[in-house]
């Protein structure tokens, strides 16, 4: 490289080097370059934090705005009331020894009741109802400004609980203004299934409009299915209700059902198989209007009640009204014992929602079987050893007419070879002239053909009050016995993989048990009477016919009722042979024979049924000379 090129490339590296130190910029520069950068990003904030500003106080403005409207609209809806018409819903929780009730400051009402004492069929705590979806109930308000309100709206406040040894008292109150509200007092005791529920006013003959005289109440609550077999609890799960000083009745417990009352009622209740909501009025509701509404197969719940009714009210003064709110079982002995100190008309007759069958049924579920059941049940534990005692003493007092009936059927059975003469003498072309001679033989040897049935019915009344008082039974529930876990529902001991029409999908062993044991004994009665011979040759298949329809007809029915039939089949089975060794037929037919030396009296039946085989006698020889 020669002299020139070398000062050339020194030249350049001084000139870019001057360059470099001409064009940096001086701390002073670079701090007031850096200051205007802060000032400008500072600027950009407090643009967009104006921005925002004046949105939100644009926004603010709106909401002021549309508040203003919603609290007109609330006063305009509300009058006194808007205040109560918004708030948040909070709960309390009572208990006493049977009950624990949750009360809600939404409505003022019960929320939940619970039976403390008393599971589901799943082991789950029994709730008569939970949440105001399943249940709720209110009264309309009319202002005096005819606005129509209902307290199921409004916010109550709850008051301080007050407590003595024996009851506890909670009071929910709807404030209208600093000198008039109305109070929901509950009186809840420690040891009894029915609150005292009150409707106090005070100073509210300015709220409430003057006109009217009476506030309209509205019920509503869902029941729940709390046994095993649905369809079989279904059918005990009834609306029922007792006119005023008059009758119980009920709506349908197969069907939806609608019920305008024309006259005033004492109490609704709002009834599963063993359990029961029932409102009680001091002095009577109006007008009642009553709805039943069967639910879907698919829902948890039975059926939907609905009640409408009118309680007297008296707005212009400081008025109270009063009503008692049984929450509890549906047991004979409690609901029966609400009846004490009245008399007459002034009866409450709680009892009568459990179904013990139409009136001579009923007397002898009332009068005989529960008494025998409660006796033996105060010093036996077990129900199935108390169904067995039962069973024992029903059999023991029934059993003259069992040893008639078969000294009857003995009678009958004895004169066999002579009504087969009968049957040989006289073609069965004539078979009117084969009845009359017949019946001359009972009645010269004193035998009354009925004689063998008129006990078999006198037994009826017992077997068919039995019927009906085993389901209705609450102290089978959940009592188990041998195999069954639940007296008072069917005992499955096997699941079928498919539904049998009319019989279900389980297998009930008690009622197998029974079937099996009357198919024997149908048998055994067949071939003691002689039935089944030429003379009616039909009537052994439907004397077979009726066990195996028990089979179907008591498969899903309670075992304890299953497990009463199938003892009381085998006493049955073990009189008749008890019977048969003590009596002598020779002797029997030679005690008919010497009837027929004495003289005879024609009974009233033998009378008329001779008279009438000679009018048929008469009308048929007639019809033979037209021809």
């Amino acid at each position: 490289m020669d002299r020139n090129t070398l000062t050339g490339f020194i030249l350049i590296a001084l000139i870019f080097v001057g360059f470099y130190f001409w064009n940096t910029p001086s701390q002073e520069q670079i701090e007031a370059q850096r200051q205007r950068q802060i000032e400008a990003e500072l600027q950009a904030i407090e643009k967009q934090q104006q921005a925002l500003l004046d949105q939100n106080i644009l926004t603010e403005a709106a909401g002021i705005l549309d508040s203003a409207q919603i609290i007109a609209d609330r006063e305009n809806r509300f009058g006194v009331f808007a205040s109560t018409s918004v708030g948040e819903e909070t709960t309390m929780q009572i208990e006493s020894d049977l009950l624990r009730l949750t009360f809600s400051t939404k409505g003022g009402r019960i929320s939940s009741a619970e039976l403390k004492n008393f599971r589901t069929h799943d082991s789950l705590p029994l709730y008569l109802f939970d949440g105001a979806k399943e249940a709720d109930y209110g009264f309309s308000l009319i202002t005096a400004n005819n606005r129509i309100l209902n307290t199921s709206d409004l916010y109550f406040q709850a008051l301080p609980v007050q407590k003595t040894d024996s009851v506890q008292i909670v009071t929910m109150r709807l404030i209208a203004d600093s000198a008039s509200y109305m109070d929901f007092v509950y009186t809840i005791p420690n040891n009894d299934y029915m609150t005292r529920f009150e409707v106090i006013t005070v100073g509210m003959s300015n709220v409430l409009s003057p006109v009217y005289r009476e506030l309209e109440m509205q019920w509503r609550s869902k029941a729940r299915q709390q046994e095993q077999g649905r369809d079989f609890e279904n059918r005990y799960t009834q609306l029922y209700f007792k006119n005023y000083r008059d009758n119980v009745e009920s709506l349908s417990e197969t069907k939806s059902e609608k019920k305008q009352i024309p006259t005033k009622v004492k109490w609704i209740a709002f009834k599963n198989q063993f359990f029961s909501s029932i409102l009680i009025a001091d002095n009577h509701l109006a007008s009642p209007e009553l709805e039943s509404v069967l639910m879907e197969p698919s829902s948890p719940f039975l059926k939907e009640y609905f009640a409408r009714v009118n309680v007297p009210f008296n707005t212009q003064t400081d008025d109270k009204i009063g009503f008692s709110l049984y929450l509890g079982p549906n047991q004979f002995k409690i609901l029966n014992g609400y009846n004490e100190g009245l008399s007459g008309d002034d009866r409450l007759n709680l009892e009568q929602i459990i179904n013990l069958g139409w009136a001579l049924f009923r007397w002898i579920n009332r009068w005989l079987i529960i008494p025998m059941f409660n006796f033996f049940g105060s010093f036996i534990g077990s129900m199935g050893l108390i169904i067995f005692l039962m069973t024992l003493v029903i059999k023991f007092v029934l059993f003259p007419l069992t040893y008639k009936s078969y000294i009857s059927s003995a009678k009958m059975r004895v004169l066999k070879p002579e009504i087969e003469k009968i049957n040989e003498k006289i073609p069965a072309s004539k078979p009117q002239d084969r009845q009359r001679a017949t019946m001359d033989l009972y009645s010269k040897v004193g035998v009354n053909p009925m004689g063998g049935c008129l006990p078999m019915l006198l037994q009826m009344p017992f077997l068919i009050s039995l019927f009906y008082f085993f389901p209705a039974a609450i102290e089978l529930r959940q009592q188990s016995f041998l195999w069954a876990a639940d007296l008072s529902t069917y005992d499955a001991v096997f699941y079928l993989p498919f539904e049998i029409p009319f019989y279900g999908a389980h297998v009930s062993l008690f009622c197998l048990l029974m079937s099996i044991v009357n198919v024997a004994y149908t048998k055994i009665n067949m071939a003691t009477q002689d039935m089944g011979g030429q003379q009616m040759p039909g009537m052994k298949y439907m004397m077979y016919l009726m066990p195996v329809m028990f089979l179907f007809f008591f498969n899903s029915y309670p075992s304890g009722l299953s497990y009463y039939y199938l003892v009381s089949t085998l006493i049955t089975v073990l009189q008749t042979y008890a019977i048969r060794a003590t009596v002598d037929e020779q002797k029997l037919l030679a005690e008919l024979n010497e009837n027929r030396k004495k003289p005879k009296k024609k009974s009233g039946f033998m009378a008329r049924l001779e008279e009438a085989q000679k009018k048929q006698l008469e009308a048929q020889r007639k019809q033979a000379k037209k021809k």
